[in-house]
């Protein structure tokens, strides 16, 4: 497509981009993304970036790059609330006919943009990025990947693709669905996939980081997939019920064990080893479901406070 400059009645695509500590590769990813946007033909466009709190030097970064760009437009967070909370507030804060999300690490690729503007420009409200392979991710985070979709799509009624990536275009119907859906926790792929609407996929291979290194650490992809969990199903709930049930049948079988081998064999051995031991299973059962009921009622009591999802500490001093 050639290079044209679309006039006040075009189409603005918003592209919401959250970053934390990513001052290594913000210029990079900022050449290459608005080099793309720029071949985009009849289509005006704003890039919103939402500094996550960072701690060295993104900010600034974002604020010389928005310097020398009108259509550039920089929020800064608080403090550090999270990919999903960052992301968010970018669906918030963008004024787009569409609005596309993605990770300014690279890992994203510009060059799908061409392809996902097409899709939705033949009707389609969402158009997800599916990963097919990512090029510097080891077995176990596959391995843990592929696992953790296929648990969730057996606990949850709302399917989620394998591999769909938080880079995606939505339209402006399917923003405003979105921003009627106020959790805390939050899990925007499941979230999407829960709006409906026409849907469409285009697959991708992840290239490597172009520098820094991966924030999601496991115990922040661990607490990304309860989320996703106990925001979509209440299946673990009524597992906790069968499994109780199982147990109480279990200890029924192993008292009539008991009174059989008192009674009719004579070879009941007297001892502390088998009641300890029913004790600690039935305790450790307890103990873990009562866990499993708190993680639901934590959610109840987080969403109860009403409390903000994100404050924001700076905004664009004046609109481009």
């Amino acid at each position: 497509m050639t290079s044209v400059l679309p006039n006040a009645g075009s189409p603005l695509l918003s592209v919401v981009c959250p970053s934390y500590d990513e001052s290594e590769v913000i210029g990079l990813f900022y050449s290459e993304l608005s080099s793309v946007l720029q071949i985009l033909e009849g289509l005006r466009y704003e890039i919103v970036f939402v500094e996550d709190g960072s701690s060295d030097g993104t900010l600034e970064k974002l604020n010389e790059v928005a310097k020398g760009d009108p259509r550039v437009r920089v929020f800064s967070l608080s403090r550090n609330f999270g990919h999903q909370v960052a992301l968010s507030a970018g669906l918030d804060l963008a004024r787009g006919d569409a609005v596309l999300m993605m990770d300014c690490d690279l890992q994203h690729p510009p060059s799908l943009i061409p392809q996902m503007v097409e899709l939705w420009g033949q009707g389609y409200d969402v158009v997800s990025t599916v990963r097919t392979a990512s090029r510097d991710a080891s077995w176990l985070k596959r391995a843990t990947s592929r696992a953790f979709y296929w648990a969730i799509n057996r606990l949850s009624d709302t399917e989620v693709v394998a591999g769909a990536a938080d880079y995606c275009l939505l339209s402006r119907r399917a923003v405003e669905s979105l921003r009627r859906m106020p959790e805390r926790h939050r899990f925007l792929r499941g979230m999407v996939s829960w709006i409906g609407f026409n849907r469409t996929f285009l697959p991708f291979e992840a290239p490597a980081r172009a520098a820094g290194a991966s924030k999601y650490s496991w115990t922040r992809m661990v607490a990304l997939g309860l989320d996703a969990v106990f925001s979509f199903s209440t299946v673990p709930l009524k597992l906790a019920t069968r499994i109780g049930l199982g147990v109480s049948a279990a200890g029924i079988v192993y008292l009539g064990y008991i009174l059989v081998s008192f009674f009719l064999l004579g070879d009941l051995v007297e001892g502390w080893a088998s009641i300890l031991s029913a004790v600690l299973i039935l305790g450790g059962v307890q103990l873990a479901f009562i866990g499993l009921i708190g993680e639901y009622l934590a959610r109840v009591f987080e969403e109860g406070k009403r409390r903000p999802l994100y404050l924001l500490r700076q905004t664009p001093p004046a609109d481009p």
